[in-house]
């Protein structure tokens, strides 16, 4: 068994589940710092990998890392992605108005205060909500400096449609906030679109950028190779949802005919996808259009 995945994936179900490190090491009857030697991969029974799967609500072979795993919400479906990106060679991301690991910082700056007046606007469940917006955007910052420190090659497909809602409705889109918050929050994706146009132009070593040709795909999904394996995580979670939206259930898996089956519709749509100056062109058309 390979136990420091083993541990990965408890880390980042523990975080789903919303439980407590020493909620889970209570129940279990083990110490929090026990958990934790588990979650960073050390050696652990099968009695306690089977008490660990009825507490956390998931199968014991999902935790051993045996088929599909399962994510009803965005906190541990990023950690779980932030784990394999650590080592990720390549990132082929298909569908999105942008690719969340060359977002810019201004970014997380106004995502973390969409997240934390929505939050403040959940009443009785303010408090809880915060907590899980921190730990959120705690992940989504890890993900970028791993990104920025790793530096894989990055392809990212992206959408015209998803593009001009992202315009239209700004960072964090399903945020209960403020009209000036959400002003802001359009200004910072009229930003980052621009940042995209630009990046299609210079088309940096590592990085390219295409606008899909026609329509979009039934549901976003990201392919990720290292040297030892491929991985497939389709994923209904935007980059910005606030923590408690659940609108669908992310899912991660190795197996290698849906890998397989995903690399086609990913080489189809990249061969036929608009790239370079003309993409661009049509990217600041869009601002042009969203600027009126």
């Amino acid at each position: 068994m390979r136990f420091n995945e083993i541990g990965q994936q408890l880390r980042a179900y523990r975080m789903e589940s919303g439980l407590k490190a020493e909620e889970i090491s209570a129940r279990l009857g083990v110490s929090r710092a026990a958990l934790y030697r588990y979650e960073k991969g050390e050696v652990i029974k099968l009695d306690t990998v089977n008490r660990l799967a009825e507490l956390l609500k998931i199968s014991p072979l999902t935790l051993l890392g045996i088929g599909v795993e399962y994510y009803s919400k965005p906190v541990g479906y990023a950690e779980r992605l932030r784990q394999i990106e650590e080592s990720s060679d390549q990132i082929l991301q298909v569908f999105g108005p942008v690719c969340y690991l060359i977002t810019s910082e201004h970014f997380d700056v106004i995502l973390a205060q969409m997240l934390e007046e929505h939050a403040e606007s959940l009443g009785a469940d303010k408090h809880a909500a915060r907590v899980a917006a921190e730990q959120l955007v705690g992940v989504m910052i890890s993900r970028k400096q791993m990104y920025q420190t790793r530096k894989p090659s990055i392809i990212g497909i992206l959408t015209i449609p998803a593009i001009q809602k992202f315009l239209a409705d700004g960072i964090a889109s399903a945020a209960n906030v403020s009209e000036p918050l959400r002003l802001a929050a359009r200004e910072a994706a009229l930003r980052e679109v621009e940042l995209i146009a630009n990046l299609m132009e210079s088309e940096p070593i590592g990085l390219q950028l295409g606008l899909m040709a026609q329509g979009e795909p039934n549901g976003p999904f990201t392919l990720l190779r290292s040297r030892e394996r491929a991985t497939l995580a389709i994923n209904p979670f935007p980059a910005d949802s606030p923590p408690n939206i659940q609108s669908g259930v992310a899912m991660i898996t190795g197996a290698e005919d849906a890998v397989a089956a995903h690399q086609r519709v990913a080489e189809l749509a990249w061969r036929e996808a608009t790239k370079g100056a003309t993409a661009a062109q049509q990217v600041r058309a869009l601002i042009a259009a969203a600027r009126g």
